[in-house]
């Protein structure tokens, strides 16, 4: 090869995000070279965000099996059986970069095609869920981001008619140049009607419906893929794509309808990678091959190439399979609905991604060699050189607050423990076909009830990103057990993990070693727990001018109530009712949110966790909600065992006198994050039967104090009026 030939070669796998060795095997697999059409196949799927080329050899130590799923991950969503021949299907998806460049329509966006994820199993989608991270409060670029974000989710979700009913929003430095907007979505449908996407049956017919396809989003999987520039330059990016929830909602309607009447073979939705992405996945998946006719997608814009077309990610659009004989009667509904569809190709026997002008060829490729035969990357790990350092805390050095009432309104006040109202505000309170919702955004979790039975769905995301940069195994055992623990506190029984994995870039040995370390975290408290992963979505590389952010997996999860009527709020609700903790108190303060907002620090270990001790807090909590004997339960998490009993106060309108003898420091007491603890408050009468509940799982309790009065009274330390904590939380 010549010195020019060196030089056009680099610049092609620049251009496609290609190595050496990524491209010498395509041209083994081809037996020649690829064209221009055929590359751009191959740098999106063979890119990080579609192929997860660098995160499979550590996602595979997932435990993903139970008697309770139907489909684990693999599939658009995962789906557990949930009774009453209903199965319950769930998605987390990120749309970070998006998000950062347009942040109203990177996060609606992101909605809308978590949304098509769940539809393409099949079901209709019920409930969204938003997990969202953003630099420094005080930021103006930072409020901007966040608050477009907030209203590209409400503005999705609720024009498609899908509640939000849970979620997360938390402001550290470490997300300054890169936020994250993670979307998670819920569907139901009857096990019978269950929709997988695969390729099938020889001269089956290939339908595209729902938008005309454009340029927008035409490398978005490899922009996915790498990190971003800084704040004050440029972002050099694709067209962000922009939704149309108003015409999703008919391609919902119309896809459901389709699939109940049983009319097609398999059904995938175009997301990441467009066209390619949908269509060697299915052909991959059926042991078949697809040939399309690009000239038959309708347009949006005229000189679109046939490369674009296929990585175009423009959204509210659907792949079907289905006999030809189902074409007339498929295109009675969607032209019911008022959704374009066309049939721009079939199902072949040879295994080949083929893609035609009319009768010229334009690309052939093994489908499978997109799907599944991306190199993988062996990564190796290594231990950050400043963990120690980092992990190190001398408490002689921190100095506690001389003024424990000014302390806690401060606290309450911290934009990550402040009420989160003004984010999810816009969200109406509306509840899909089929379910009630019957907890919204501002619980521990949100539910849903089922309709025309007593069972519910208690859904949650949950992470944090402080203490996995500062122990990653721990932080990921935390983050598992902190959502396991909202859905318990509900009464609700975990059944489910959806995770989204945010880190840096894998190339580093330290992001990896991050990577490593939490998914084994995760993994560990899934076993301890029984609760399977089902789905996920890794999302690397979110770096800014070199630096990653803090390592941030993300877990959805979901949990049964087996009778609505028994579910639990967090608000104190009776006069003379006992408070008392299950769990107990350690003096643990490192990575905690005290030690960020009063002495801005974020150092130490992390609460340390026993999943043993963990799982007996929790069955002892469930248990007691569901036989009826408390009146309230909340988890003990950021802001410690103060911010949980004023949260209780603030949203129960009702005051507390608490008693708590210890011999730990004060601030450890009061804002300490000690992990396997929650909150409950329950008749003076029934508190032997807390305490059989308790002995039988070999859960410690503690009897806190009684609720009484307007004023929330910890021993000789804080005595503050409700009405000025709620002032404090609300950022009056």
């Amino acid at each position: 090869m010549s010195n020019q030939e060196e030089k056009n070669l680099k610049k092609v796998l620049e251009e496609n995000d290609l190595t050496e060795n990524e491209y010498e095997k395509i041209v083994k697999t081809l037996k020649r070279e690829p064209n221009d059409v055929e590359l751009g196949l191959y740098s999106a799927m063979w890119s990080e965000h579609c192929s997860y080329k660098s995160s499979k050899p550590v996602l595979s130590i997932f435990p993903t099996q139970a008697e309770w799923v139907l489909f684990g991950p693999g599939e658009n969503a995962g789906a557990i059986d949930i009774g009453e021949g209903l199965a319950m299907v769930m998605k987390i998806e990120s749309h970070n970069h998006p998000s950062a460049v347009e942040p109203f329509h990177g996060a609606a966006t992101g909605s809308g095609g978590v949304a098509r994820d769940i539809l393409a199993m099949g079901a209709r989608p019920v409930a969204l869920l938003g997990s969202l991270r953003f630099g420094n409060f005080e930021d103006s670029h930072v409020k901007y981001l966040v608050k477009e974000a907030a209203k590209g989710l409400a503005f999705y979700g609720n024009n498609i008619e899908v509640p939000t009913i849970g979620g997360e929003t938390y402001f550290l430095d470490s997300y300054q140049g890169n936020p994250l907007v993670n979307a998670m979505c819920v569907g139901l449908v009857k096990k019978e009607d269950i929709v997988v996407a695969v390729a099938e049956g020889t001269d089956s017919i290939v339908i595209l419906a729902g938008e005309k396809t454009g340029r927008d989003g035409v490398g978005s999987a490899s922009f996915a893929s790498r990190e971003l520039e800084g704040e004050e330059k440029e972002i050099e990016h694709p067209p962000i794509p922009q939704g149309n929830p108003f015409l999703e909602k008919k391609l919902i309607e119309a896809c459901l309808e389709i699939v109940k009447k049983g009319l097609i073979l398999g059904m995938q939705d175009l997301g990441a990678a467009g066209l390619v992405s949908s269509t060697c996945e299915m052909a991959s998946k059926g042991n078949c091959g697809i040939e399309l006719d690009l000239s038959l997608v309708p347009r949006k814009e005229k000189g679109i190439t046939p490369r674009e077309i296929m990585l175009s990610e423009t959204q509210e659009r659907m792949l079907l399979i289905a006999k030809k004989d189902k074409e007339d009667e498929i295109g009675k509904i969607f032209n019911k609905w008022g959704i374009e569809y066309t049939v721009i190709g079939k199902v072949t026997s040879d295994g080949i991604l083929r893609l035609k002008e009319r009768e010229k060829i334009v690309g052939e490729v093994p489908a499978r060699s997109l799907a599944e035969d991306v190199p993988i990357r062996y990564y190796q790990g290594k231990i950050p050189a400043k963990l120690k350092e980092i992990q190190k805390l001398d408490l002689e050095m921190v100095i506690q607050p001389e003024d424990y009432n000014q302390a806690l309104l401060k606290m309450l006040a911290s934009p990550n423990i402040s009420s989160k109202e003004w984010v999810y505000k816009d969200n109406k309170k509306l509840s899909a076909e089929g379910t009630e919702v019957v907890l919204f955004p501002g619980d521990d979790a949100g539910v849903l009830k089922i309709k025309g039975s007593k069972r519910g769905i208690a859904f949650t995301t949950d992470g944090n990103g402080r203490y996995c940069y500062l122990d990653p195994f721990a932080g990921g055992k935390i983050t598992v057990a902190e959502a396991a623990r909202n859905l318990s506190c509900k009464g609700a029984l975990p059944m489910a993990v959806t995770d989204n994995l945010n880190f840096g870039n894998p190339e580093k040995e330290e992001i990896f070693w991050q990577l490593e370390e939490s998914v084994k975290g995760i993994s560990e408290a899934c076993e301890a727990l029984e609760v399977p992963v089902i789905s996920g979505n890794v999302s690397l590389n979110n770096e800014s001018n070199g630096e990653a952010i803090y390592p941030t997996p993300i877990i959805g999860m979901a949990g049964i109530i087996e009778d609505c009527d028994q579910l639990c709020t967090m608000s104190f609700k009776n006069d003379g009712d006992l408070i008392v903790l299950i769990g107990e108190n350690k003096e643990e303060i490192g990575g905690s949110e005290y030690l960020k907002v009063f002495h801005n620090i974020e150092k130490g270990l992390p609460p340390q966790i026993d999943l043993g001790l963990e799982k007996s807090v929790q069955d002892a909590c469930r248990e007691s909600i569901q036989a009826g004997i408390v009146s309230s339960a909340h988890d003990c998490a950021d802001g410690g065992l103060a911010v949980t009993l004023a949260e209780c106060c603030i949203t129960g309108k009702k005051g507390a006198k608490v008693e708590i003898n210890t011999r730990i420091r004060n601030d450890a007491l009061l804002f300490g994050e000690t992990q396997s603890r929650i909150v409950v408050s329950l008749p003076v009468k029934n508190l032997d039967s807390l305490t059989e509940i308790a002995n039988k799982y070999e859960a410690p309790i503690q009897i806190l104090g009684n609720v009484k009065g307007n004023n929330l009274k910890i021993g000789n330390l804080i005595d503050i009026e409700v009405e000025q904590l709620k002032k404090a939380w609300e950022r009056e």
